[in-house]
């Protein structure tokens, strides 16, 4: 079984947050920033998102740090969807409902800085891990991105450049061609590395038996699911 890492829980709040930015990162992908208000949280948390007034909600990893002043989310409208569509046609100003946060996928103080950590993500799959780079400098981290366009590097930019390696699987310019567990088939791993897997379910049961035909221990494989 996968297991995700455990850490203290904020408590609970349920509230409306203003939008004040929103970033298009490419046709169908945009980061919402919001007004963070007292909303206290760990990275890798969650929050459940939707319009003010509306029913329905959807779940999205935190993208911005602990300490920033506001309060982000990665989002990639799927066509036809009850929450993302709608996200994409909000403005700034307009008030969007939020509660949490939730989870407990996130790193642990004693882990932080002693170990190497290897974050594999596919898509969005990444907010979490911007997340733990912006709240935690220091961390000797290396992140693997997988997309299918380079134009969905979302912001690689806020990235060590040596430490974060993208694969493509629909494009061989810029970044490494075929799937993240491509890629992964061929990565050396030591005993000293953690490994926390954000993306599909099918990706993280790929990544899952690929660690472990490794030689790595279920309990040092962590990860949260997007489906």
């Amino acid at each position: 079984m996968y297991t995700e890492k455990k850490v203290s829980e904020p408590a609970v709040s349920a509230d409306l947050h203003k939008i004040i930015r929103i970033r298009h990162l490419t046709d169908r992908t945009f980061v919402i920033r919001l007004e963070r208000g007292d909303m206290q949280f760990k990275s890798g948390q969650h929050i459940i998102v939707g319009l003010k007034g509306e029913l329905d909600q959807r779940e999205y990893s935190v993208y911005s740090g602990e300490n920033d002043d506001y309060l982000e989310i990665l989002v990639r409208e799927v066509l036809d969807g009850n929450v993302s569509s709608h996200l994409k046609q909000c403005k700034e100003g307009h008030l969007l409902q939020v509660n949490g946060p939730f989870g407990s996928f996130g790193l642990e103080q004693f882990d932080m800085f002693s170990r190497k950590l290897v974050f594999i993500a596919s898509g969005t799959g990444i907010s979490p891990f911007h997340s733990f780079i912006r709240s935690y400098p220091g961390i000797d981290y290396t992140l693997i991105h997988g997309v299918s366009y380079i134009n969905e590097a979302y912001e690689r930019a806020d990235y060590d450049p040596g430490r974060y390696i993208l694969c493509t699987s629909k494009e061989s310019s810029g970044g490494r061609k075929g799937r993240v567990t491509r890629f992964l088939g061929t990565f050396r791993v030591n005993p000293d590395m953690l490994f926390y897997v954000c993306g599909n379910n099918n990706m993280i049961y790929e990544v899952y038996h690929i660690l472990r035909d490794k030689g790595v221990p279920d309990e040092k494989i962590f990860s949260e699911v997007y489906f």
